[in-house]
């Protein structure tokens, strides 16, 4: 038997979890957060910490260290828990095309690899690992990115961004390569083609009408009660609903700071002559500008 412990960011309404067996003290952590505070440009380490704490506590040993995707919302601890644990980094082998579409965004460095090999081993979908006594097998679930996945673990599957508590709905599929028709096959023919007493841990919780918190659901409810995707909703009316939502949101709050992180398997940028690290963020104009900020006119547009 395994215990799920989860750890709640209310910062970026993101949620970790240990995954382990209390017998044997396997263990594999799941979506980690490194604290960015965007105004001073800081990171800090409190959320991770009290993971850290957790499994010092309970004297659980690390075998892999998992993400469900590049994230968009919050910085990853990956190399943080790696250095102070050991364990394996793991995350869906989709990774390369993310990584491949967003070296250009950042304009990359040709030296930025796109081959996935930040991470120790990439994940192809149906693959099983192993965590001593813990089996963890990958379910490809694109559709929020390209490469998203999904983790069954016994009768929990670990959704990431795909699928969330069914008063909230389903990820987003506005951010490049993303698809509502990708995420729809992802969540109706491959999660929802689990049984329905399958717990669902999710990987944000927004809480909605201002309710509790939230961490899981089962299968079986979501398929009845999903306010976007139940298991009679046909593919033409989430597609069509989603991308019409998706066009009503502002970008995540720390998209342009997490995402070249992640991308590189959490490790931050290099050191400059000066000490410093530095973060690429464009500036998203829609029409090009001078030096000094005015809008330049354009001809035959």
């Amino acid at each position: 038997m395994f215990h799920v412990e989860p750890f709640y960011d209310p910062a970026t309404f993101t949620l970790t979890y240990v995954v382990f067996d209390p017998d044997s003290k396997d263990a594999v952590v799941i979506d980690s957060v490194l604290d960015y505070e965007p105004q001073s440009s800081t990171v800090s380490t409190a959320s991770v910490e009290k993971v850290a704490t957790f499994l010092e506590d309970n004297r659980l040993r690390i075998h892999w260290i998992l993400e469900t995707h590049a994230h968009a919302d919050h910085l990853t601890a990956t190399p943080w828990l790696k250095k102070r644990f050991g364990g394996r980094t793991a995350i869906g082998e989709g990774i390369r095309e993310v990584q491949a579409t967003f070296k250009t965004v950042f304009d990359m460095p040709p030296t930025f690899r796109t081959d996935g090999s930040q991470f120790d081993v990439l994940l192809a979908d149906g693959q099983v690992i192993e965590a001593g006594t813990l089996k963890i097998k990958t379910i490809s679930t694109p559709g929020h990115t390209p490469g998203c996945v999904s983790y069954l673990i016994g009768d929990a599957v670990f959704t990431g961004d795909a699928l969330f508590i069914e008063d909230y709905g389903t990820g987003r599929c506005d951010f490049p390569r993303g698809s509502a028709d990708a995420l729809y096959t992802s969540i109706h023919e491959k999660l929802y083609a689990l049984p329905d007493e399958t717990r669902v841990f999710v990987g944000h919780d927004y809480l909605p009408g201002g309710r509790p918190l939230r961490v899981s659901t089962t299968i079986g409810r979501s398929k009845k009660e999903n306010v976007q995707l139940r298991a009679a909703t046909t593919r033409e009316d989430f597609v069509a609903l989603r991308n019409s939502r998706d066009a009503t949101l502002a970008a995540p709050r720390l998209l342009w700071q997490s995402v070249q992180v992640n991308i590189d398997a959490g490790h931050l940028p290099a050191e400059h002559d000066n000490g410093v690290r530095y973060l690429r963020i464009p500036l998203n104009l829609k029409r090009p500008v001078d030096d000094d900020g005015t809008r330049r006119e354009t001809r035959g547009s």
